[in-house]
């Protein structure tokens, strides 16, 4: 099994979308968390309907972003918020869902995520990446306090590839969490390969 999710964003897609997620599917990730916070409920729901299709058909897990009522309706059972997202959520959405995940930027949000009942959560940013240019990154030490601390598995995401996750590996997180190198790859199974070896 991967230890590998990736995430989602349109914006650095090169090519059809759906087309990419099918490319990235048929690698066989974990999971792919379809994030596209800048769409509306209705859009987000729209396009979920036609990822989740694709997924399913290729035996990969999709996650659902921020809307838990679109989750709901749609009929998936794992979904990934941001922390302050969680917070606001009743515990009977919460439970809702076989799989629940959280962005967390510290080990207190780790320890927090989990009292909410998620299932794994996201830490970064672990390494300098363009999706938060100018922002220092946590580090590789941020992510081991983090796993320290942690009962369920932590996913490092921010800045990793082929060259580091080997560092990331080392710290006893489950796996890591990637959107750029996917998005932009034009050989999605050979990026994944070099990821997973």
């Amino acid at each position: 099994m991967s230890d590998i999710l990736c995430v989602t964003n349109r914006s650095l897609c090169r090519g059809d979308f759906l087309e990419k997620i099918g490319q990235i599917a048929d690698a066989r990730p974990k999971a792919i968390i379809l994030r596209e916070k800048e769409l509306e409920k209705t859009e987000y729901e729209n396009l979920a309907r036609e990822f989740i299709k694709v997924c399913e058909a290729r035996g990969t897990k999709p996650v659902l972003h921020s809307y838990p009522e679109v989750a709901r309706r749609l009929g998936a059972d794992a979904l990934h918020m941001p922390l302050p997202g969680l917070r606001e959520m009743a515990e009977s959405d919460r439970l809702a869902f076989g799989i629940l995940g959280a962005s967390c930027h510290s080990v207190e949000d780790a320890l927090e995520a989990e009292a909410l009942g998620c299932t794994y959560i996201t830490a970064g940013h672990v390494f300098e990446t363009d999706c938060k240019k100018g922002l220092e990154p946590r580090g590789i030490d941020f992510l081991r306090s983090v796993c320290d601390v942690s009962d369920i598995p932590v996913y490092a995401i921010g800045g990793i590839n082929p060259g580091n996750i080997s560092e990331v590996r080392a710290t006893g997180a489950s796996g890591a969490c990637l959107m750029s190198g996917f998005m932009q790859t034009g050989n999605v199974k050979g990026f994944m390969k070099a990821l997973e070896t």
